[in-house]
Formats: C-alpha cells, sequence, structure tokens
C-alpha cells in the first residue's frame, strides 16, 4: 500500500471515530447525574441571543459536552490510573492513595476560614450561651491526611496551629484533644469519614471531658451493601469498596431521633439509605439542620446540644448512654439566628465538634 493510501486510511479511520463519537453523544440519552461522583450532570444549555453575546452559551455547552460524553466513567479512569501510574504523578483530582486509603489534599491553612468559623461559634455563644451554662466544650476531628500525608511525602495542614487559633478565639469553650483517641484504621479507606465501630475509645474521651460516664459494650452489626464511599467516584479508580458496619445495644433500641425539619421521628440508623448514593447517611438519616436523639434509659437528666458537621453521626449514638436527650444543630443547614425558636438554652452541656476539613473550608456555616 502507497503511503497516500495509508494516510488515507488514517484520515478515514479518525473520522469515523471522532464522528461515531460525535453521532453517539448527540444520540444518546442524557444522564440526570454521575452516580461515581454523587452530582448532577449537565444538559443542554438555553439558546438565546443574551446567553450567545454573553458567552454563557459556550461555556454551558462545553460542561454539557464534557458531563455527556460517551463511556464518561470509563475515560476518567483510564486518565486516573495513567496520571497515576503511567506518568507518577502524586494525585488525581487532588485525590490521593496510599496502603489502600484514599484522601483528598486539603493544603494550605485558610487562616481566614479558621478565623470565621470561630466568629459563628461566638455569635452562638453570646447569644445563647453567655450565662445560662458553664459546661461548653470544644472537639476537633482530624481528616485521614493527619495519618497520611506528611509520611508519605504530601503537603498537610499544620494541625497544631490550626487547633491553637481555633482554641485561642474560643476561650469560652474547654478544648479536648481527640487526637490521640484516632488511628487511620478508624476511618474508611474510600470515604473522608470515619468508621462508628472504631469510635468507642473516641467516645469515651468526649465524654470523660465532659464529665458523663460511657461504658456501654457493642455489638457490631454488619450491612451488607457495599459502601462506595465520596472518594471512589472522585478518584474515578476501581477501588475495592468498603465494609459498612454499626454498633448496636440495648439502650440504642430504645432511643428515638427527632427530626424538626420533618416534624417527625426518623430512624437510628436508616436500613435504607445504607443501600444509597451515600451509605453513610445510614447514621442519624444523613445531613439534618436540627435533631434530637432522646433516650430513655439515660442514667441522668443531663441534656447535651451538640454543634457539628456530618461526622457527629455516627459518634453521637454513642454518646446518647450519658444524656437524656442530645440536641445536634448543623449550622450549614440553619441560620444561627433562629434556634431559640427551636431550643430553650438553659443549663445543658454544649459541644462545639466538628472535623478539620470543614474548618479549614467554614463558608458553608451560615
Amino acid at each position: 500500500m502507497s503511503v497516500q493510501w495509508k494516510n488515507r486510511v488514517l484520515v478515514a479511520a479518525v473520522s469515523l471515530f471522532l464522528g461515531g463519537f460525535m453521532l453517539w453523544s448527540i444520540g444518546k440519552p442524557l444522564d440526570a447525574e454521575s452516580v461515581s461522583e454523587r452530582r448532577p450532570l449537565a444538559g443542554f444549555p438555553a439558546l438565546s441571543g443574551e446567553a450567545v453575546l454573553s458567552g454563557r452559551f459556550m461555556k454551558d455547552f462545553e460542561q454539557y459536552t464534557l458531563d455527556q460524553f460517551p463511556m464518561r466513567d470509563g475515560f476518567r479512569t483510564i486518565k486516573a490510573a495513567a496520571t497515576l501510574y503511567l506518568f507518577g504523578q502524586g494525585d488525581n483530582n487532588k485525590i490521593y492513595i496510599q496502603d489502600g486509603f484514599a484522601s483528598r489534599l486539603d493544603y494550605p491553612l485558610n487562616r481566614d476560614s479558621i478565623a470565621y468559623a470561630a466568629s459563628r461559634f461566638q455569635f452562638i455563644y453570646d447569644r445563647y450561651l453567655k450565662g445560662r451554662t458553664q459546661n461548653i466544650f470544644l472537639s476537633v476531628i482530624p481528616d485521614k491526611n493527619y495519618f497520611m500525608a506528611e509520611k508519605n511525602g504530601y503537603p498537610c495542614l499544620p494541625y497544631d496551629t490550626l487547633v491553637a487559633s481555633l482554641r485561642e478565639r474560643m476561650e469560652f469553650a474547654r478544648y479536648m484533644d481527640l487526637f490521640p483517641s484516632l488511628q487511620l484504621s478508624d476511618y474508611y479507606r474510600t470515604d473522608p469519614h470515619w468508621r462508628q465501630e472504631g469510635l468507642v475509645e473516641a467516645a469515651q474521651c468526649l465524654g470523660a471531658g465532659m464529665g458523663v460516664d460511657l461504658s456501654a459494650e457493642y455489638t457490631v452489626q454488619p450491612v451488607e451493601a457495599p459502601f462506595y464511599g465520596a472518594y471512589y467516584g472522585q478518584s474515578a479508580l476501581p477501588l475495592p469498596p468498603d465494609e459498612l458496619y454499626y454498633l448496636s445495644q440495648a439502650f440504642l433500641e430504645d432511643c428515638r431521633v427527632y427530626d424538626y425539619e420533618a416534624e417527625a421521628y426518623i430512624p437510628l440508623y436508616d436500613q435504607e439509605k445504607a443501600g444509597g448514593r451515600d451509605p453513610y447517611e445510614m447514621f442519624l438519616a444523613g445531613p439534618k439542620p436540627l435533631i434530637t436523639i432522646e433516650n430513655p434509659r439515660a442514667s441522668s437528666g443531663k441534656e447535651l446540644i451538640l454543634f457539628r458537621d456530618s461526622f457527629a453521626s455516627s459518634i453521637a449514638p454513642l454518646l446518647a448512654e450519658g444524656y437524656a436527650a442530645i440536641t445536634l444543630v448543623d449550622v450549614r443547614y440553619i441560620s444561627p439566628q433562629v434556634l431559640d425558636t427551636f431550643i430553650e438554652f438553659g443549663n445543658q452541656d454544649v459541644l462545639f465538634l466538628y472535623s478539620t476539613s470543614v474548618l479549614n473550608n467554614s463558608a458553608t456555616i451560615k
């Protein structure tokens, strides 16, 4: 075959490949969401003169073509594998993997974010807590980078500086150090969250700091559905799923959880959500602005108000052993200005329990 014919065949093959994918893209049904990435996918943008002239149409069209490209997840996996294993890059989409654990880089320290979070907590103290209770506590949950990043050559937060900065701005709260009671195996391999079955020591640490005896022994219960965490989709790599467990105990069977938004009681462990898009939402039904765990078998009438992020969903049931009621408040989803509409602040214990990832990216706090 002559060189000319080889060139013609090559051009024809490339044209067929590109044209085929173009027709496939046009003809295939739109995907509403990416299950692996846990986000909605862009649809075809609305066409108007204003959208074209402003450049918004082309920007939205580009996102549409990226989101709706055929075999998108497969190509994401090929790109991620090539980035990490062929070209030797340390991370893909800020996700890196060491010793079977995936984590997302969170660096550098955002001092303004820490200051903003502290200012919102100060507002809560000044408006609702000052002069009403002396039992105010603070604890910080380290992310997986605390155990993984520095020893594997990745940049990581100066955790001592982060905690010190927060403590300086929250002198009204007594700090309880959770870091020594945790290790990497207490976290899921494919998700940022910690594993409930690994939190008994951490819960006892918090209980001891707040003067509450937490001595219950638990039974570890498996969940049959595999757990593909947030980093599974973000990494675009075929990581093996985690195994999901929860802890059972006699007093937990009698606990009830009231959801103020739904104005109804919800499960302590939502088994339906365990098989859903984000299995971690089985703990207290996932993101909720305001819920209360009621424990009729508590050894005292003490109550706890827990200002929290999603990490608290799995440790709060273990704290319930020592409290007649625990009210969990997530001020990322409810304005602090309206809390007294739902909560009668008095002589409760109060705990601010936040992960380093939320504190270093605190714009979502209202």
